[in-house]
């Protein structure tokens, strides 16, 4: 099987090209050749491509500057998907796009299901539903998987920040009241994979939620981290309220993941392990 990932360098682009199956055969699309910001180039290589699937690991993550410039967001996230999936669907080639748990508001503290009403509360939420969208509505084989709180050994995350940061104080002042599921890229990658092999054999396709194990705070998450790396660091509790960013965060971030398990036999991943390998690839 020959699949085609798009993205090079992200977090889960990076683990994609880590943790290639055997029997499948990997087409690497940088933006050298397909730049996001300019979306006829996105569908030319699609439509040039010689491959039986596409995973798109591309996208605009920047949460706050996206307020700054939805336009750009949206252009990265959504107009390009867009016509990726649309010549995917001329094409007949199965699609797996990321999306995230920014699509919901975050209200209560129950987890999310696939079919909740999403309510994105800021840009980046709303490029990324724009992206949901436009891949339903090309009505190719495709399956959308939602994940949050991405982190690996690779690119810029909360557990190589909480390193820096654990390094240099006594103690650090985390959010406490946003809880979700951090996901390790490595896991992201390896569902990836399994979904567009699944979805390449049989017709079975949709929306998909994907997370760590067990839910928790940024600040667990936090001590976590340092408890593993062996960093004598601090976790001071705060609200959101004491930590204002440009972009509001949803408080509950919880996905259920059932349905993914149901479909596909994918049990959420055990972050706290995946912590310990990124950790031990990071040396810390």
């Amino acid at each position: 099987m020959k699949i085609a990932v798009f993205g090079k360098t992200g977090q889960v682009a990076t683990e994609l090209q880590r943790r290639v199956p055997e029997g499948v055969t990997l087409e690497v699309i940088g933006r050298d050749r397909a730049d996001f910001s300019e979306p006829k180039t996105v569908a030319a290589v699609v439509a040039s491509i010689d491959v039986d699937a596409i995973i798109n690991a591309v996208a605009y993550t920047a949460v706050d500057k996206a307020e700054e410039e939805p336009d750009v967001a949206t252009m990265i996230n959504a107009t390009s998907v867009g016509l990726m999936a649309e010549e995917a669907a001329r094409r007949a080639l199965p699609l797996v796009h990321l999306s995230t748990d920014y699509v919901f508001n975050g209200a209560g503290d129950a987890p999310h299901r696939v079919d909740d009403p999403t309510r994105p509360l800021g840009a980046y939420g709303r490029s990324k539903l724009y992206s949901e969208n436009a891949v339903r509505s090309a009505v190719g084989s495709h399956a959308i998987i939602r994940t949050s709180w991405v982190f690996s050994a690779h690119g810029s995350n909360f557990v190589k920040t909480m390193l820096r940061l654990g390094g240099e104080r006594e103690s650090l002042t985390v959010v406490a009241d946003q809880i979700g599921g951090p996901t390790p890229a490595a896991a992201i990658a390896d569902v990836c994979y399994a979904v567009a092999k699944a979805i390449s054999e049989d017709a079975v396709g949709g929306t998909y939620h994907f997370t760590g194990a067990p839910d928790v705070s940024w600040a667990d998450f936090a001590r976590e981290i340092f408890r593993q790396a062996n960093i004598d660091c601090k976790v001071i509790d705060i609200p959101t309220s004491d930590y204002p960013t440009p972009a509001q965060r949803p408080s509950n971030s919880r996905l259920d993941c059932s349905l993914l398990e149901k479909t596909f036999g994918i049990e959420r991943p055990d972050w706290k392990a995946g912590l310990a390998d990124v950790l031990k690839e990071l040396g810390a």
